[in-house]
């Protein structure tokens, strides 16, 4: 009796465990299947993401923004390209390539200057005249001042060779080429259009302000030095505040640029603002230690000048 219990108890129990081991080999299959569907899913995912980034990288390719074969072939500085290009046109498909504008508005020679392209600018400027050379991009730069907020030396060179009078061109806002390189510390750009006409840093934007308010804001010192030399009046100019390069100086950190603007004449510390505030003035309200102790050293400093307000310098140090 015991014998056929322990029988049935083993029968029952192998036919149990069959059974779990059937039910996990099903299992099993079942989940390498969703495994493989999976794995095929993916790879149809890869290949669309693949896909999509193929065209997402065309359509972010220079084509976007309407360029021509000659604004990719000068953005990539390719001159043998650019040859190729003008040899398949005739002198007036020359032209009508070069004053084609892409949707910012750029000519092929703004792109090859924007990008330092001295070579591809030589040749272009061999199909040239003035007014194409001068057209602007949207963003209100022309060649010219394009390749002086970039600093780029050699091209201006080649502008300036073709096209002297470039030096003199002004933006809406009354800016020379000549403002646009101080303001960014070309001190190679500056000289270089000082050289072609020092009657430039005489010339003030809309709001009265000259390259060397710019400069001496800017804090570049080799700009505001190289300025100075070349006409030390040019510092007892005012804009229509009635501040001087002076004025600008203080409100910055540069203690080279402020005893670099008095070394000419002290006289212009005692100059004011429209509102009365000398360069002292100035200094104390920004909170300029630095500058405010250079400016004390300086035998008959007006540190009791009263401005509009009836402020003196140190009533609100």
């Amino acid at each position: 009796m015991n014998m056929e219990k322990q029988n049935s108890f083993r029968v029952g129990k192998m036919e149990k465990q069959q059974s779990f081991r059937g039910g996990v080999m099903e299992k099993q299959k079942s989940f390498r299947g969703l495994m493989e569907k999976q794995k095929s899913f993916r790879i149809a995912m890869e290949r669309q993401l693949s896909f999509g980034s193929e065209r997402k990288k065309s359509k972010e390719s220079p084509g976007k923004r309407g360029d021509s074969p000659l604004h990719l072939a000068a953005r990539a500085g390719n001159l043998i390209k650019v040859k190729e290009i003008f040899q398949k046109c005739d002198g007036n498909g020359v032209k009508d390539l070069l004053s084609k504008q892409n949707q910012e508005g750029e000519t092929a020679l703004y792109v090859a200057v924007e990008n330092g392209n001295a070579p591809v600018v030589g040749e272009f400027l061999k199909h040239l005249d003035l007014k194409t050379a001068s057209i602007a991009a949207r963003n209100g730069y022309d060649p010219f001042h394009v390749a002086a907020k970039q600093g780029h030396l050699e091209v201006l060179k080649e502008l300036l060779n073709s096209f002297p009078n470039l030096v003199m061109t002004t933006d809406p806002s009354n800016s020379t080429a000549l403002h646009t390189a101080a303001a960014q510390g070309h001190i190679d750009a500056v000289n270089l259009l000082l050289e072609a006409d020092s009657n430039l840093a005489k010339i003030a934007r809309n709001n009265g302000k000259t390259v060397l308010h710019s400069a001496a804001r800017m804090g570049h010192l080799e700009v505001v030095k190289s300025l100075v030399s070349k006409d030390p009046s040019i510092g007892f100019r005012t804009d229509k505040k009635g501040q001087t390069a002076l004025h600008m100086a203080v409100k910055g950190q540069n203690v080279e640029i402020v005893l670099e603007l008095i070394k000419p004449d002290p006289s212009v510390l005692s100059l004011e603002d429209n509102k009365g505030n000398t360069a002292l003035h100035i200094a104390t309200r920004k909170g300029r230690t630095q500058i405010v102790h250079c400016l004390l050293l300086i035998e008959g400093i007006g540190i009791n000048a009263s401005n509009k307000a009836g402020e003196t310098p140190f009533d609100k140090f």
